[in-house]
């Protein structure tokens, strides 16, 4: 995994200035503000945005990658790309909507350079939580549960591009197909037609 230095200065410890509606927090203001006092120059502004979104966007990372230490890098670099692309938001999706669609396109990006071609058809690795016995579980049980979950996200791995983020948009982060197709730049048709046809390579993968 990469280290890289945040391009803003301010770390995610660092203390919250005080505006005009009191200490600059995640509970007390929008998405909209905190866009809005980060292009004013306020750097905390956007450590509060990643504060705020950066779970999801490391989900949806992990979700195109199976590995934490890729998933982490590739969530940062996300968060890098939004912040010095941060006037190019109009505001005319959510700013959640706007990094899930950084995202995707810095996943498959990430997967294009790695030659899907000669990826290997089994590149995802268990999750921590995975291999732990949920209650009421057994450790065989939950040996199985990981092989199967595993197995799904290899799968995954070998469906066309578009397919696999919208299969990955659907069903790990439950969202509409208006969303998704606000995501990928596609009409909610395209997104439906493609969820179809991921949902059957899938099955076909899976026998």
């Amino acid at each position: 995994m990469v280290v890289r230095a945040w391009p803003w200065s301010a770390p995610l410890s660092a203390p919250f200035s005080t505006t005009k509606g009191g200490p600059l927090t995640v509970a007390n203001r929008t998405d909209a503000e905190l866009v809005e006092a980060s292009l004013a120059g306020e750097r905390e502004a956007f450590d509060l945005i990643v504060e705020r979104h950066r779970r999801n966007v490391y989900q949806l990372c992990y979700r195109f990658v199976g590995n934490q230490d890729d998933a982490a890098d590739l969530a940062q670099d996300v968060f890098v790309r939004a912040f010095r692309g941060l006037r190019n938001f109009k505001g005319e999706a959510s700013l959640g909507t706007w990094l899930y669609r950084i995202g995707v396109n810095v996943c498959l990006n990430r997967l294009a350079v790695k030659t899907p071609a000669s990826e290997s058809l089994e590149p995802l690795f268990l999750a921590n939580d995975e291999r732990i016995a949920a209650p009421g579980e057994s450790a065989t049980e939950a040996l199985l549960r990981g092989e199967r979950q595993r197995r799904v996200r290899a799968a995954i791995a070998r469906l066309p591009k578009k397919q696999r983020a919208t299969l990955i948009l659907r069903v790990y982060h439950e969202m509409p197909h208006e969303q998704i197709a606000g995501i990928l730049g596609s009409s909610v048709g395209a997104v439906k037609a493609n969820f179809f046809h991921a949902m059957n390579n899938l099955k076909k993968l899976l026998q």
